[in-house]
């Protein structure tokens, strides 16, 4: 994996970027969100891929996309 410095900070994030939209609670219209169990596999993959650039808003599925990334960021990184 490459690797970047972020802006102007110390920050150091992979080129790559995953996208978590998809990932949270299915309501109303999005009906084509992941739930947690597929979230984490796809999660899990980016990490074990040397992904560490991750962008979600607390407007995916109303904050679930956030709560499903900081859960499995929890379960498989080290603080």
């Amino acid at each position: 994996m490459e690797y970047t410095r972020l802006g102007n900070s110390d920050l150091i994030v992979s080129r790559i970027c995953l996208g978590c939209m998809s990932f949270g609670n299915a309501t109303g219209m999005q009906n084509w969100a992941l739930n947690y169990e597929e979230s984490e596999k796809i999660i899990k993959y980016a990490l074990d891929n040397g992904i560490n650039f991750f962008d979600t808003a607390n407007c995916y599925s109303n904050g679930s996309s956030e709560e499903y990334l900081g859960r499995a960021l929890r379960k498989y990184t080290k603080r």
